[in-house]
């Protein structure tokens, strides 16, 4: 049993980390967002191409006030509530199976 306890902390670990990298290139989307108007770059497109399943269902929502999309903001908050959701459940498994947390 302590073989699976180490698989689901090793899941609550690696899922941190995913979220971290969300996070990450998320709030790179948004800087971007306020200084570059080109977004034919190979790199801005990829970067809209990850982030956009994300952002998408947020931005349909009537989230903005003027010229400020609160989208993000709400994506964050559902991301974090999210995050330490999954990372909770997988960390209490993981003691459960005995890894020793």
């Amino acid at each position: 049993m302590f073989i699976v306890g180490q698989l689901f902390a090793s899941l609550a670990v690696l899922f941190h980390m995913l979220f971290n990298i969300i996070y990450f290139l998320l709030v790179i989307r948004i800087v971007l967002s306020w200084f570059v108007r080109d977004s034919y770059s190979e790199l801005i497109t990829t970067l809209y191409r990850i982030t956009d399943p994300i952002l998408m269902p947020f931005q349909r929502l009537p989230l903005q006030v003027g010229m400020i999309d609160f989208s993000p903001i709400v994506a964050f908050l559902i991301l974090q509530f999210l995050e330490t959701f999954v990372v909770r459940v997988l960390t209490t498994l993981a003691v459960q199976f005995g890894a020793g947390y």
